[in-house]
C-alpha cells in the first residue's frame, strides 16, 4: 500500500495531504489559490495519483508560502510512500505538448535531490498567480521527494501552457517512473544495492 499522509504547519501555512501513489488520479484540492489547485488538479490525474490537498496560507500577503510549502509536503509524502523503493521502474522521460509549448521532463528517483529548471515564463504572472512560483513549487518537490529532475520548455509563448506543460510532464515522468516493474521482483533499481547515497 503506497500510501502516505503528511501535516506541515508552520506560523506562515498550514497544511494536510494525503497520497496514494497506485491510484485512478482521484483529487480533492483547496489551497486558496486558484491556479495552483487547477494545477495540482492535473498532476494528480495524469500521474494517476489520488492526492487530497487542504491548505491554509497567508495568501493575504502573497501565494509564496503556500505553494513552497504544499512542494515540500508532497515531496515528503512522495518519498514516504515509496518506502524501501524495491521493484520501482526509477526512471523516466516525457516530451509534453501543450499547444504551441512543448516541455521535457526527465526524473531519476535516485534520493539524491537535483534541480535542473530551464523554463522561462513571457508574462509574470497568470492572472494573480505569479510565474516565478512554479519553480518554486519544483524546487521544493524535487528536494523534499530526493528525486534529480530535469524541466526544460524548447519552445512555448503563452505563460499558462508553459505551467501547464511543466506540472502535466511531472505528472506523466511520476507514472512512469513511480510504476513497480514486475520483472524487478523485490530488488532495488541500483547497482549499489541502496538509494540515496
Amino acid at each position: 500500500m503506497r500510501r502516505a499522509e503528511v501535516t506541515r504547519t508552520t506560523a506562515e501555512t498550514d497544511i494536510s495531504l494525503a497520497l496514494d501513489l497506485d491510484g485512478t488520479g482521484a483529487s480533492r484540492i483547496s489551497t486558496g489559490v486558484g491556479f495552483f489547485d487547477h494545477m495540482l488538479e492535473l498532476l494528480s490525474r495524469h500521474a494517476m495519483i489520488d492526492l487530497d490537498v487542504t491548505a491554509n496560507g497567508d495568501v493575504h500577503v502573497d501565494f509564496h508560502h503556500t505553494v513552497e510549502d504544499v512542494g515540500i509536503a508532497l515531496g515528503q509524502a512522495v518519498r514516504r510512500a515509496l518506502g524501501d523503493m524495491k521493484g520501482l521502474t526509477r526512471y523516466a522521460d516525457v516530451h509534453m505538448p501543450m499547444d504551441e509549448t512543448l516541455t521535457r521532463v526527465a526524473i531519476d528517483v535516485s534520493g539524491r535531490p537535483f534541480l535542473v529548471w530551464r523554463t522561462a515564463f513571457p508574462a509574470p504572472k497568470v492572472g494573480e498567480f505569479d510565474t516565478e512560483l512554479v519553480r518554486e513549487f519544483f524546487q521544493a518537490f524535487a528536494t523534499h521527494a530526493a528525486v534529480t529532475l530535469h524541466v526544460e520548455t524548447l519552445y512555448g509563448a503563452n505563460a499558462h501552457h508553459i505551467a501547464e506543460s511543466c506540472f502535466k510532464g511531472l505528472a506523466r515522468a511520476l507514472k512512469l517512473a513511480l510504476a513497480l516493474d514486475p520483472r524487478a521482483g523485490d530488488r532495488l533499481p541500483s547497482t549499489k544495492g541502496r538509494i540515496g547515497d
